[in-house]
C-alpha cells in the first residue's frame, strides 16, 4: 500500500471506522474566510466551527483537502521544481474533533495509523511537542513508548498554532521520520534542522485555549483537534523516495511531459519537468473550481502559475502548446478522487491551450518591446526596473527572460527597481483583498441562525404565505421593532420570497397585517438557509413574534422565471453549437432580461447565435413540462445533470429538466438537465419566446450572452419590426428588399465620397498662394518649397496632398495647411528622400504649429503633421516654415 490514491483512501477509511464523518474537500476558493485568496489548509472549511459560530451535525471529521499555496502569505511558487517538497498544489489529509476527543485519542489514532496501517517503523519516528506541553510528552511516552530523547521540546511559534491575534489556539505536536544518515540534516531544533534527513509529515494541533488579547489566554470549555498530513510527503516515505517528484503520481505526469517533448527527464532540465507537473495540477484544479486566468486577483495568480509552466515547456524545446495535452493523464490519475476534474476536463484543456497560445505570442511581443526600450542603451548601462516590471506584469514577460535577452549586449537590469515595483504591486494586491471574499458573514447572522433556525422556503409552489417574525435588524444590530418610515432587515419562519443566489435576483413584494403595510425591496440569503428580507415600513410597525402575510410581486416573479428557464435552454443550445467546452461562468437572471457568461475563446459569429436562438425556441415550442427532482448530489451528477463549477452543493440538490432532443442513435433524450435552486416556469411554452440581443467579451476566454423572453422580447421584436418598416418606407422598397437596397445606397455613397475627395484634392492643388508661383512653388535658399493653404479638404487627406506635391517637385519640401469649416487647421510637411539629411519634417511642422496655436507635432523626417485652433494664421504658419527652410 504505497500508491497516492491508495494512501488517500486508507487514511479516510481509517478515520471513518473510528467515527469520523468523511467530508468532501471544499473548493480552492474559500467561502468562509475573506482573508484568504486560496484554501491553503484542511481546517479552512471548519474555521467557523472551531470558533463556535457554526455547528455541524457531526463532531468528528476527516478530509482530503485540496490546497494551493501560490499567493499572499503562503507562497511557494518560486521554489517549486527546485526542492524536493515544495508545491503550488498539494493535498492535506486531516482529522478533526469539534469538542469531542482531545490529546489522548488524537495521539493514539495517529500512532496506530502510521505504524499499523501505513507500517512505518517506530524506531525511525520521533516527535516534537511545545515546550510547556507536559501532557503531550507524557502521552507520547505512554502510547508510543518513546524515550525522552525522541520527544523534542520546541518553545517557539513553530509548535504553537494560532488562528490570529485573538481566537482559538493551542500547542502542536509534529511527527518526523528519520530518512537515514545518507541525507544531510539534523533533528528539529538543531542547527541542521533544515536538512532533508528528518522529515516532518504530520502536525497535530491541540486547540485548547482562546486568546482574548495579547497576554490574556483562557482555556476552551471544549478543546478540539485539527491535524494535517501531507499526502505527497507520506507517498514519498512509503514509496522509499527522497523527493515527492519521484512518487507514482508525479512520475506519471513527468513521463507524460517527457513523451510530449521527446526527451528523457534527466540532467540540468529536471526542474522544468517538475515545474510543469506541479503547475499542471494547480492550474487544472483552479479552473475546475471556477478560476480563469486574468490580470487581477485569483486569476492573476493562476496566470502566473500557467505561464511559469509554459515558459519551462518552451525551455524543453516544445514548439507548440503542450500543457493541454497533459490533462487526460492528470484526470486519469486524480479524477476518481476529485470528480470535478472529470466534469471540467474539456474546459481545463481549452483554457490551457488558449493561454499557452497567447503566451507564445506574448514572448514575441515582449522581445519586440524590449528591443524598442533598449535601442538607445549601450553596453554597461541598465534597463530600468520599472520597465522590466511592466514587461513582466503587463505582458507576462519573465524577468529571467529579460535578463537573458540583454546579456549578450552587456546590458543589465535594475533588479532592485524591479523588486521595488513588485513590492508595490503586492502591497496594492493585499490592500485590494482586504475585506474581500465570498460569503463573508458577520457573527450576528450565526447567532441569529442558531436561535431562529433555517427559513423554510415555500416559493417553488406558492407566491403567498403566512409567517411569524423571528428577527429584526437595523444598523447592524438586532432591534425589537421597525416603525413606519424606517428601513431594516426581516427574518420570518417561512417565506415565498426567493433569495438572490445562483445569478437569479431576489424577489420583491409586500408584507401586510392588521394596520401594517411593508414593502420588500430585495431578498438575500445568509449562511445558506437564512432568508433575509430588505424592508421599508410604510404603515404600522414590524415587531417580534408578529404574524404577517407575505406576497411576492407576481408579474416580476413570472418574468424572472421565464428568463431563468431560458438560461437553461440557451446553455445547452450553446454547447450544441459551440462545443462541450462551453460552461456557465456566471449569470444574471432579472425580470427585464437575462445575462449569461460562458467559457468560449473567441467571439460568437452571428450565424452561430442564430442557430442557438433557433434551437432554444424549437425546444420552447414543444411546451414540455419543466420537471424538478430532489436527488443526492452524486446521483444527480452521475445521471448526467450539469453542475456549475465552483458551486457548493448540499447533500441533496434540485435537478431541473426541460425539453426533448434526439440523441445520435435517434432515441429521444432530455434536452437540458441541470442542478439548480432557482424558480422556473411550469412548461417550456410559458417562456413565450427567446430572443438573443448579442454577445460581448467580459474577460479572457469568457463571452457574455444577453437575451430577453416573454413580453419584454415581444416588445423588443415589435419595436425592431416597426423600425425596419420605417427604414423600408424611406428606401421606397418592400421590407424583404430593404437590406439589398440599403447596401446599394451605401456603396453609391462611398463611391461618390471618393470622387468628391479626389475632386477636392485636385482643386486644392490647382490654385496658388500669395507671393508664390501659380502652383505655389518657390525656391528658398536653393531648395524648392511648395507652400499652400487649402479649403474644403478633409484633414485625413492632407498627407496624400503632400505625397502628390513631393512627386511633382521631385526634390523639395511640401507644406500644406488645411483650414476646416470650424476655423481649426491641420498642417502637413513632407520632405523628399534626398533632402531628409538636411531637413527634418518634424522640426519644420513644429515651427508652423506654434503659429496655429498648436503644441508640437510628430511623425518622421520625411513626413510630419500637426494642428492648431487658429486657422486664420495659416499664412503665418507657412511663412514660419519658409523662414525655417531658409535658415537651415
Amino acid at each position: 500500500m504505497s500508491g497516492v490514491n491508495e494512501i488517500r483512501s486508507t487514511f479516510l477509511d481509517y478515520f471513518a471506522k473510528h467515527g469520523h464523518e468523511v467530508v468532501p474537500s471544499s473548493p480552492l476558493v474559500p467561502r468562509n474566510d475573506p482573508t484568504l485568496m486560496f484554501t491553503n489548509a484542511g481546517m479552512v472549511q471548519f474555521k467557523n466551527v472551531f470558533t463556535g459560530v457554526e455547528k455541524r451535525p457531526y463532531q468528528r471529521a476527516a478530509t482530503a483537502q485540496k490546497c494551493v499555496r501560490a499567493g499572499g502569505k503562503h507562497n511557494d511558487l518560486d521554489n517549486v521544481g527546485y526542492t524536493a517538497r515544495h508545491h503550488t498544489f498539494f493535498e492535506m489529509l486531516g482529522n478533526f474533533s469539534f469538542g469531542d476527543y482531545f490529546k489522548p485519542l488524537a495521539i493514539e489514532l495517529a500512532w496506530n495509523l502510521v505504524t499499523k496501517e501505513f507500517g512505518l517503523s517506530p524506531e525511525k519516528l520521533l516527535v516534537t511537542v511545545y515546550a510547556d506541553d507536559e501532557d503531550a510528552a507524557t502521552l507520547w511516552r505512554k502510547i508510543a513508548g518513546f524515550s525522552d530523547d525522541r520527544i523534542i521540546r520546541i518553545g517557539t511559534s513553530d509548535n504553537f498554532w494560532q488562528m490570529g491575534d485573538t481566537g482559538p489556539c493551542g500547542p502542536c505536536s509534529e511527527i518526523f521520520i528519520d530518512q537515514g544518515p545518507e541525507l544531510w540534516g539534523g533533528p528539529p531544533g538543531s542547527p541542521e534542522e533544515d536538512g532533508d534527513r528528518f522529515l516532518e509529515f504530520w502536525n497535530l494541533v491541540f486547540m485548547q485555549y482562546e486568546q482574548i488579547e495579547p497576554g490574556n489566554r483562557v482555556g476552551l470549555p471544549r478543546p478540539s483537534i485539527d491535524t494535517g498530513m501531507g499526502l505527497e510527503r507520506m507517498a514519498g516515505i512509503l514509496q522509499g523516495v527522497k523527493s515527492n517528484y519521484d512518487t507514482d503520481l508525479f512520475r506519471s505526469l513527468i513521463d507524460a511531459v517527457a513523451h510530449q517533448v521527446g526527451r528523457a527527464p534527466e540532467g540540468k532540465q529536471t526542474a522544468s519537468y517538475r515545474v510543469i507537473a506541479d503547475h499542471l495540477r494547480a492550474s487544472s484544479f483552479l479552473v475546475a473550481d471556477g478560476v480563469l486566468p486574468s490580470n487581477e486577483g485569483r486569476g492573476y495568480v493562476l496566470r502566473r502559475i500557467m505561464r511559469r509552466a509554459m515558459r519551462h515547456a518552451q525551455l524543453l524545446g516544445s514548439r507548440d502548446p503542450m500543457m493541454y495535452r497533459l490533462v487526460p493523464t492528470l484526470v486519469r490519475e486524480m479524477g476518481q478522487a476529485y470528480p470535478e476534474l472529470v466534469r471540467a476536463e474539456s474546459l481545463i484543456a481549452e483554457t490551457l491551450r488558449l493561454e499557452e497560445t497567447r503566451f507564445r505570442r506574448t514572448l514575441e511581443r515582449g522581445l519586440s518591446i524590449l528591443d524598442a526600450e533598449t535601442r538607445d542603451l549601450s553596453e554597461g548601462q541598465s534597463l530600468s526596473g520599472e520597465t522590466a516590471f511592466t514587461l513582466y506584469d503587463t505582458y507576462g514577460f519573465p524577468l529571467d527572460l529579460t535578463q537573458d535577452a540583454l546579456k549578450s549586449r552587456g546590458i543589465a537590469v535594475d533588479t532592485d527597481g524591479f523588486t521595488a515595483a513588485m513590492q508595490r504591486q503586492r502591497a496594492a494586491a493585499r490592500a485590494a483583498w482586504s475585506g474581500s471574499g465570498e460569503a463573508a458573514t458577520e457573527t450576528l447572522w450565526y447567532g441569529l441562525r442558531e436561535r431562529t433556525g433555517a427559513t423554510e422556503f415555500l416559493g417553488y409552489d406558492t407566491e403567498g404565505a403566512e409567517a411569524v417574525v423571528t428577527a429584526l435588524v437595523r444598523g447592524g444590530a438586532e432591534v425589537e421593532a421597525i416603525r413606519a418610515g424606517e428601513e431594516g432587515l426581516l427574518v420570518v419562519t417561512q417565506t415565498p420570497f426567493y433569495a438572490e443566489s445562483g445569478g437569479q435576483v431576489g424577489d420583491t413584494g409586500t408584507i401586510t397585517g392588521p394596520g401594517l403595510k411593508v414593502r420588500v425591496t430585495a431578498t438575500e440569503k445568509k449562511l445558506g438557509d437564512l432568508f433575509v428580507h430588505h424592508v421599508a415600513v410604510e404603515e404600522g410597525s414590524l415587531t417580534l413574534d408578529q404574524p404577517v402575510e407575505l406576497k411576492v410581486d407576481h408579474g416580476r416573479r413570472s418574468a424572472i422565471r421565464s428568463n431563468h428557464s431560458a438560461t437553461h435552454l440557451l446553455h445547452e443550445a450553446l454547447r450544441q453549437v459551440l462545443g462541450d467546452h462551453v460552461a456557465q461562468k456566471g449569470s444574471l437572471v432579472a425580470p427585464e432580461r437575462l445575462r449569461f457568461d460562458i467559457s468560449h475563446p473567441k467571439p460568437i459569429e452571428a450565424e452561430e447565435l442564430a442557430r442557438v436562438e433557433e434551437i432554444a425556441n424549437r425546444v420552447l415550442l414543444q411546451n414540455e413540462p419543466v420537471v424538478t427532482k430532489l436527488m443526492a448530489v452524486d446521483d444527480a451528477i452521475a445521471s448526467g445533470a450539469r453542475a456549475l463549477f465552483g458551486e457548493k452543493y448540499g447533500e441533496e440538490v434540485r435537478v431541473v429538466s426541460m425539453g426533448q432532443d434526439a440523441a445520435d442513435d435517434g432515441r429521444a433524450r432530455t434536452f437540458s438537465v441541470e442542478l439548480c435552486g432557482g424558480t422556473h416556469v411550469g412548461r417550456t411554452g410559458d417562456i413565450g419566446v427567446v430572443t438573443i440581443l448579442g454577445d460581448s467579451a467580459v474577460g479572457a476566454g469568457v463571452r457574455r450572452i444577453e437575451a430577453m423572453t416573454g413580453d419584454a422580447a415581444r416588445r423588443h421584436l415589435a419595436g425592431e419590426s416597426r423600425q425596419l418598416a420605417a427604414i423600408a418606407a424611406l428606401l421606397k422598397a418592400p421590407v424583404a428588399e430593404a437590406p439589398e437596397r440599403l447596401a446599394a445606397l451605401l456603396d453609391e455613397r462611398r463611391r461618390m465620397e471618393r470622387e468628391l475627395s479626389d475632386a477636392r484634392r485636385k482643386l486644392a492643388m490647382g490654385g496658388g498662394t500669395g507671393g508664390a508661383t501659380d502652383d505655389g512653388v518657390r525656391e528658398v535658399a536653393g531648395t524648392k518649397l511648395m507652400a499652400r493653404v487649402v479649403q474644403g479638404v478633409e484633414m485625413r487627406d492632407l498627407k496624400s496632398l503632400a505625397d502628390e506635391g513631393k512627386k511633382r517637385l521631385g526634390s523639395g519640401i511640401v507644406a500644406i495647411v488645411g483650414v476646416a469649416p470650424d476655423g481649426k487647421a491641420g498642417l502637413v510637411v513632407g520632405v523628399t528622400e534626398d533632402l531628409t539629411g538636411r531637413f527634418d519634417a518634424v522640426a519644420l511642422v513644429r515651427s508652423g504649429s506654434e503659429r496655429l496655436g498648436g503644441k508640437g507635432g510628430g511623425g518622421r523626417r520625411d513626413m510630419a503633421q500637426a494642428g492648431g485652433p487658429d486657422g486664420a494664421a495659416a499664412e503665418a504658419a507657412l511663412e514660419a516654415i519658409t523662414a525655417a527652410v531658409g535658415a537651415a
